[in-house]
């Protein structure tokens, strides 16, 4: 059976090993447009203030790893620009020389990936203008922003926020322009405050509710005209997005959602036979909204790269899809949300309550607890949780992924407080923070 992969990251690869255990006669040949495999986005922001020493660190497995451990033709630099479907061939270009290539499949997966979605707009064409996606992107960035001083963010999401600590940290001035008022758009605008607050502290300027207009400057980018005034920079990174690196694709056959992603259904195949997608160019059934969504995320991209992988194999397995879960470090508070916010549970119509209260990580009496704000939110009549957000300390990681459980399993409040949660003073309450939330509502 000859296994074509087109991507060579989380979900590619995750495939391809699957495939490799599962069918001893497969003959796997992965197709990746840059020169590196497997590495770990999320680590990139860490990078670029030195916490992580090199772009090298966040490699996991280089491409001559899977072809001689695992003969997996793992090829570099070939971008695929067409899929007959029809013929079964892929075919695209060498980066580099842009002379053609072609190769046959019987079973194909589409695992391109996202790319950064990038301003259309007056000066788009400057120097000094980047994103981060990729470990070129960071190295650019780390050897571009070493003799500047002003640094503006466009975008407060999670990778906006992760690079403005990141610079900040290397002594430059940050500065966030946004065109909504608040960072972070997942949380609901009481816990989003926190992180203004936790910005404020550490001297980042946030400009809230402004339309970027037009960049300005002659050769290099020297400041960001927006609706309301003009401001100066030395350098910009845009961090307003990703969205499904697709555009290869011929969607009448291949059908796409209208951001782009690829439809698939709970095996991860396509509308096309033998074709299968996966990861951030894939939409993901999300549990809660009971429909699908697109919220491309490291975790959810290795879990379906395996799940297609299986079924390319001939193991029948499916992916059960997510409850929105996610977490990110901001200078000396941690970020967490699972679940729907209020916005998301009011647009699904659903009849709800919620709560929000400051609650101490640890026992009251034990040294050194540390504030959380938590957000819960659950259905007025069965008592269901929708949702968790969290802006504190130490110990939102724990009570998040408490919170992932019982949404998976579709808790009520009365049911958290039955779990059988770890507890000593240095650790937790007697009742932990959630269940607390949980016990004032019943």
């Amino acid at each position: 059976m000859k296994y074509v992969i087109i991507g060579g990251d989380a979900a590619g690869m995750s495939a391809a090993m699957e495939i490799y255990r599962h069918d001893p006669q497969a003959d796997i040949t992965t197709l990746e447009s840059g020169h590196n495999y497997s590495y770990g986005q999320c680590g990139l922001p860490y990078v670029i203030d030195g916490r992580i020493g090199s772009t090298e660190e966040v490699i996991a497995r280089r491409p001559e790893v899977f072809r001689d451990k695992y003969n997996i033709d793992a090829r570099t630099m070939h971008t695929v620009t067409n899929v007959d479907t029809d013929r079964q061939i892929v075919s695209g270009v060498f980066t580099n020389t842009r002379e053609p290539f072609s190769i046959q499949y019987d079973k194909l997966l589409i695992a391109t990936g996202a790319k950064s979605v990038k301003l259309k707009m007056e000066g788009r064409e400057l120097k000094g203008i980047r994103s981060l996606k990729s470990i070129p992107d960071t190295e650019a960035i780390i050897g571009e922003v070493k003799n500047v001083e002003q640094v503006t963010i466009v975008g407060g999401g999670y990778i906006g926020l992760e690079i403005a600590e990141a610079l900040s940290e290397i002594g430059k001035k940050v500065r966030i322009l946004l065109r909504s008022g608040q960072v972070a758009s997942f949380l609901d605008h009481e816990l989003a405050k926190k992180v203004h607050e936790e910005a404020y502290k550490h001297q980042i300027e946030i400009v809230f509710n402004e339309e970027m207009v037009r960049y300005t400057g002659t050769d290099w980018v020297d400041g960001i005209q927006t609706s309301k005034e003009h401001y100066p920079t030395d350098f910009v990174i845009e961090a307003i997005g990703v969205q499904p690196n697709t555009d290869f694709l011929d969607g009448d056959k291949i059908e796409l959602a209208k951001n782009g992603a690829i439809r698939v259904n709970p095996h991860l195949e396509t509308t096309v036979k033998n074709v299968y997608a996966a990861g951030d160019c894939a939409q993901h059934f999300n549990r809660m909204k009971q429909r699908a969504d697109y919220i491309p995320l490291g975790t959810t991209a290795n879990k379906q790269g395996r799940i297609a992988g299986l079924n390319m194999a001939g193991v029948a397995e499916t992916f059960a899809g997510i409850v929105g879960s996610s977490i990110l470090k901001f200078f000396d508070v941690t970020i967490g949300k699972t679940g729907l916010n209020e916005k998301e549970v009011k647009e699904l119509g659903f009849d709800y309550e919620e709560s929000t209260k400051e609650v101490t990580n640890i026992s009251s009496y034990y040294p050194g607890g540390e504030d959380m704000l938590v957000k819960m939110i659950w259905k007025k009549d069965s008592k269901r949780l929708l949702g968790l957000q969290i802006v504190g300390g130490a110990g939102v990681d724990k009570r998040i992924d408490v919170g992932a459980v019982a949404l998976f399993h579709q808790m009520r409040l009365r049911e958290l407080l039955d779990l059988d949660l770890s507890y000593a003073p240095p650790f937790n309450s007697v009742w932990d923070p959630v269940q607390k939330m949980a016990k004032r509502q019943l």
